[in-house]
Order: structure tokens, then sequence, then C-alpha cells
């Protein structure tokens, strides 16, 4: 399975760097000295990576055949893939890999179905799960465990607990002042 793990940004110097927007949580293992990589589009690779080196807080990374600024600069907005074992799971145990969560069954913990996941978005506070219902309207869920209270993936579901208003209509009242309003007041 291949995985996007980076773009290539703008060059960096005259020795042929270039900035990286990474997109992996694994960039030591990714974008490692000697990993080769595919390439988006392909006729830029497949690369492989001579040096890495974290400069101001941005990944910097020089490829084996690239060795001015006009080389690293023609890579620009190029994606970096690579080839991934689909049953390979992160090191940690409550991480996961996108292509791990896509298509789940999302339930209650009761077992009532709320639908299937069919995109994962990224956001920078936190990750939403955008879930396709039963009736073709999607609702999102926050990837949080105070909300997803079990992934398991040899049974191909995530089992949620929902605060009310998130899947159904049951809202709560914030405040007094929004009862009050409710009731004339």
């Amino acid at each position: 399975m291949q995985l996007v793990v980076a773009r290539i940004g703008r060059a960096h110097g005259i020795k042929g760097e270039v900035t990286v927007e990474v997109r992996t949580d694994e960039p030591e293992l990714r974008l490692a000295p000697g990993a080769v990589l595919a390439t988006e589009p392909a006729s830029t690779g497949p690369l492989t990576i001579e040096t890495g080196r974290v400069h101001s807080g941005r990944l910097l990374l020089r490829f084996e055949g690239v060795r001015d600024r006009n080389g690293a600069e023609a890579l620009r907005n190029t994606l970096l893939i690579a080839e991934v074992d689909p049953e390979e799971r992160p090191e940690e145990p409550d991480e996961y890999y996108d292509h791990q969560l896509m298509d789940l069954d999302v339930v209650l913990a009761d077992g009532t179905e709320i639908g299937r996941i069919t995109e994962i978005s990224h956001l920078p506070s936190q990750d939403l799960f955008i879930v396709e219902r039963p009736d073709g309207s999607e609702v999102m869920i926050p990837f949080v465990e105070e909300i997803v209270t079990e992934i398991d993936l040899d049974e191909q579901k995530a089992v949620i607990d929902p605060p009310p208003g998130l899947v159904d209509d049951r809202a709560e009242v914030a405040s007094q002042r929004d009862a009050d309003a409710e009731d004339g007041n």
C-alpha cells in the first residue's frame, strides 16, 4: 500500500536541499537517509534521500543526484510516497494509520449503528471522522478518547460515546438563560 508521507516545498540554499511538509507521524522512519520514495508526479522519481536535517523547525532533505538550487526547485510540490505493509501498525498502541480507520463501522456502546467512516479530516486542533449515515447524510465525530472509546480493527468497528446532540437531536440546554428563553421568560 502506498501512503503520501511528505510534500516537497521550496529550495533551501544553493546545494540542492529542499524544505518538506511532513505528512507522517513517523518522519524518522519514512524520511530517513537511504529511503527510496515514489513520487507524484511519477516522472520526478523515484527519489532516494541522501541527507536530512532540521533547520529552524523545518525538515530539510537532499536527494541523490540533486546538487543545486535549480534541481531542488524543479522538485517543488512533488508528493513523496512510501510503500507500507497494509498490516503494519504504528508503534503506539492507541495510534492508527488512516487506511486502517477507513470504512470502519461506527456504533454506540449498545451496538446501535451510526454509520461508516468515509474520510478522516486532520485539523490543527484534532482529527475528525467523517461518517456516512445509513440515510446518506454525514456526521463529523471528533477523534478524541472521550468520544471514541474503542477502535477494534479485528471487528472493523469504532465504538463511540457521543455527547447529546452530536449524532442525534438530543441537545442539552447549556445555560439557565437559554432555558428561560425557551420557556418564554
